[in-house]
């Protein structure tokens, strides 16, 4: 009875260890053949005609280009070798992850040579997708900079409008002004031109302004009326500023270098680009109507006249 049990037993412990050796050889001995259809990281998924496998591999993991009719002929690759569209046989064990960890990963030189092929297809169309994507959004942010342009240029022109309004309603206002003056005689009347954007009064002009002063003090109740004027080079907005400090810079003169009392000056006229005396098309004709006139008055009541 005894040696019955223990033979019962040893061939238990037979069998056993029987199916861990089958177990273990075929944990180590696990091969796929299939297609790779996917890389990332150290991971590759390989089609089979079971099913998909993903595959983990490792700096232990040969990669071997295998030719001849018993794949006599191997060659070691990189690993970098092993890419989509390669047709391979991995040898390796499976880990806790259901993950088969590789020790070799056989592919014939053919087989590599139509994955790198397919590869080069691939990566040309996903470079011009790319491509259109970025000419897309350069697209949109071209538009979006030509809109934001136009509305800042929009709103100038508002301004531009609102401004040119403006002085039309000061130059009305100021030729009114002037306007009632019929009941003046002119005594006398200097002309001073000056240049392109210039306020600055040409010293060669002085002279007569300090001859039209010594004259408009031996006129009783006299007045000294300034108008300046520009030329219609430039925007109105610009022009109607010139010929106010123009005329600014005249009366000036005549207060702090003649001994002209503001008492007996009108205030100056910003003319703008009104009353031109020659044609704006030449620069002769610029040259003329950049200018500030300026008369000596005299109420005719007060002339007797």
């Amino acid at each position: 009875m005894t040696c019955r049990r223990g033979f019962i037993v040893w061939g238990v412990s037979v069998a056993f260890a029987a199916l861990i050796f089958v177990a273990a050889a075929r944990a180590q001995n696990t091969q796929i053949q299939g297609v790779i259809n996917g890389r990332s990281g150290p991971t590759m998924t390989v089609q089979t005609g079971a099913g998909t496998v993903t595959v983990l591999l490792t700096s232990d993991t040969q990669a071997e280009e295998v030719e001849g009719l018993f794949h006599a002929r191997r060659k070691e690759l990189a690993l970098t070798a092993l890419e989509p569209g390669l047709s391979v046989q991995v040898s390796g064990s499976y880990n806790s992850q259901n993950q088969l960890v590789a020790d070799t990963v056989k592919f014939k030189g053919s087989s590599l040579s139509t994955a790198t092929d397919i590869q080069a297809g691939v990566t040309p169309v996903e470079q011009q997708a790319q491509q259109q994507q970025q000419q897309i959004q350069q697209q949109q942010q071209q538009l979006a900079q030509q809109n934001a342009q136009l509305q800042a240029e929009q709103r100038q022109q508002e301004q531009e409008a609102a401004a040119i309004a403006a002085n039309k309603a000061a130059i009305a206002a100021v030729n009114k002004r002037f306007g009632e003056l019929g009941d003046y005689n002119i005594w006398d009347e200097v002309t001073v031109y000056f240049g392109n954007g210039k306020v600055t009064i040409d010293p060669q002009y002085l002279p007569k302004l300090q001859a039209l002063a010594e004259k408009a003090i031996t006129v009783k109740g006299y007045v000294i009326q300034v108008q300046g004027y520009a030329s219609k080079v430039g925007s109105a907005a610009l022009n109607q500023r010139l010929s106010q400090e123009r005329a600014t810079n005249v009366v000036d003169y005549l207060e702090q270098q003649c001994n002209i009392p503001l008492t007996n000056m009108l205030a100056p006229g910003a003319m703008g680009t009104s009353k031109q005396v020659d044609s704006d098309a030449t620069a002769e004709g610029q040259a003329e109507n950049r200018r500030v006139v300026v008369r000596v008055l005299q109420n005719k009541g007060i002339a007797g006249t």
